[in-house]
């Protein structure tokens, strides 16, 4: 499920970003020899064009005849485009007439240039095209923004809502948090919003961080021991308070948050409650049932998931017995737990458990909303890149697998739009990067030439290509690498 999702999901980006080039270049009237959607390296799974007036189509097929060939069309079919979808899942192109990019250098260009060509426009033009699919990919990821907030609204979870606290990293806890605390203000502002207090732990080096801690303290309570004398005996009891407690930070968090780790520094402590269950659920065999919320474990109690599951794998392999809290009285239930640790359910989100701020929008309202929460997520985004400049920032770098793993199990229509629209900006980011070879590249040797009036020549074009190609592969392999190590647990 994964892998369809992040498949389908960069196949959306690929096809709006190429899009974004395509539809510049027509306006300009430049000629686009093909568009292709996956590689097709040796191959196409199909190819299409237009010419004589209709639709020619190849399924499956090495080669395209020659009366495809833009040189055997008339005049007025020359300039119709070659679409195509390879069979190699990792991106697509759209090969621009006069255009050294990743698909062709200086030697496979017309001996002169053409009028139809790109390496013929003029500067600002040529900007236009080349800043086009960025420009696409941006536009696109705010529209699903503003469309998610259209059909589905926002839930926030106020900070002090998560009635069970927050269970907080390894960085914070060294700081001085503890399980169960709830942030109450940073640096004396006070936080409501826990994406924008994550953002601030992270982002903003804060000096002192108020929580809330519940304490259960020991107070000794004087009573009458008996209705008729006036004797009086003292006895403990256990009331819990709620304390405030300033913690101060002593270090940059983002830069100790360790790169290969992608918890996040505090996450909701939710209770253990079915929401579903699997196929072939050994807790379904068991006699559990939707809505049962977890409370103990063998005898034990606890009734947070992350304790639960914890728990969970250290019994796995065996029958455990589980206490329940089924319609307001306690059950159990004999449940085998597999070798994974798991007992095949699918929990409720902890939004639909704790009392949540629900906000509708109609399409109006929802474009400003997405444009501004679309923009937030870019600028967090790149403010956090300062950690790949630490002396283990490399690590942070992930490849095919760590987009994959952003993805749910179960398949999910808000989790898809969501993760597709954050790639679609880290996509339009990491492509203005001036690097040769990304579309970062042609936009700082096209401004060179606006500013300088100087045109780079073609050979130059090709040796900056060509390092940019060794700098991108190296790239890959770094970050799919790393893919691999977490893979195996190093």
């Amino acid at each position: 499920m994964k892998i369809l999702a992040l498949i389908l999901s960069l196949s959306l980006l690929v096809i709006t970003h190429e899009l974004g080039h395509f539809l510049f270049a027509r306006l300009f009237k430049t000629r686009v020899r093909r568009f292709y959607l996956f590689f097709n390296w040796k191959f196409s799974i199909l190819k299409a064009k237009k010419f004589n007036g209709k639709w020619h189509f190849l399924f499956f097929n090495a080669t395209t005849p020659d009366e495809w060939d833009e040189k055997n069309l008339s005049p007025e079919d020359q300039d119709n485009t070659l679409w195509g979808i390879g069979w190699i899942p990792l991106g697509g192109y759209c090969d621009i007439a006069g255009m050294v990019d990743e698909t062709k250098n200086s030697d496979d260009l017309e001996s002169e240039p053409q009028p139809w060509e790109y390496r013929s426009k003029k500067a600002w033009q040529r900007l236009c095209i080349i800043s086009g699919g960025v420009l696409v990919n941006f536009i696109s990821a705010l529209l699903i923004y503003s469309c998610i907030f259209a059909h589905w609204g926002k839930n926030d979870l106020p900070l002090q809502n998560a009635q069970l606290g927050y269970d907080y990293n390894e960085i914070l806890q060294n700081e001085g948090f503890q399980k169960g605390d709830i942030i109450y203000a940073i640096d004396g502002e006070e936080m409501n919003d826990i994406v924008k207090t994550q953002h601030k732990l992270l982002l903003d080096r804060p000096s002192v961080v108020t929580v809330l801690r519940h304490q259960t303290v020991a107070d000794t309570v004087f009573y009458d021991s008996t209705a008729v004398s006036e004797s009086v005996s003292a006895e403990v009891v256990e009331r819990d308070t709620v304390l405030l407690v300033d913690l101060p930070i002593s270090c940059d968090l983002l830069t100790k948050l360790n790169p290969r780790d992608t918890n996040l520094l505090f996450t909701v402590r939710a209770p253990f409650v079915v929401k579903d269950f699997g196929p072939g659920s050994r807790a379904k065999r068991g006699g559990m049932q939707i809505g049962d919320s977890v409370v103990s474990i063998n005898g034990e109690p606890m009734s947070c998931y992350t304790e639960i599951s914890a728990r969970l794998k250290d019994l796995s392999g065996q029958t455990i017995n589980i206490g329940l809290w089924r319609d307001g009285s306690l059950d159990s239930a004999s449940v085998e737990v597999d070798k994974k640790g798991k007992i095949g359910v699918y929990l409720k989100d902890y939004k639909d458990i704790f009392k949540c701020v629900h906000t509708d929008y109609t399409l109006l309202q929802a474009i400003p909303v997405g444009i501004s929460y679309g923009w937030n997520q870019m600028t967090t985004y790149v403010r956090s890149l300062r950690v790949l400049f630490t002396p283990d920032g490399y690590k942070g770098l992930g490849g095919f697998g760590t987009l994959g793993g952003l993805f749910p199990d179960k398949w999910s229509w808000y989790s898809f739009w969501t993760i597709t629209a954050l790639l679609a900006l880290i996509l339009a980011f990491m492509n203005v990067i001036p690097i040769p070879g990304l579309d970062g590249g042609h936009i700082l040797f096209t401004l060179w030439e606006i500013i300088t009036r100087r045109k780079p020549s073609d050979k130059f074009l090709d040796v900056a290509q060509s390092v940019g190609m060794v700098l991108l592969l190296a790239l890959l392999v770094v970050a799919n690498g790393n893919d691999i190590l977490r893979w195996l647990g190093f």
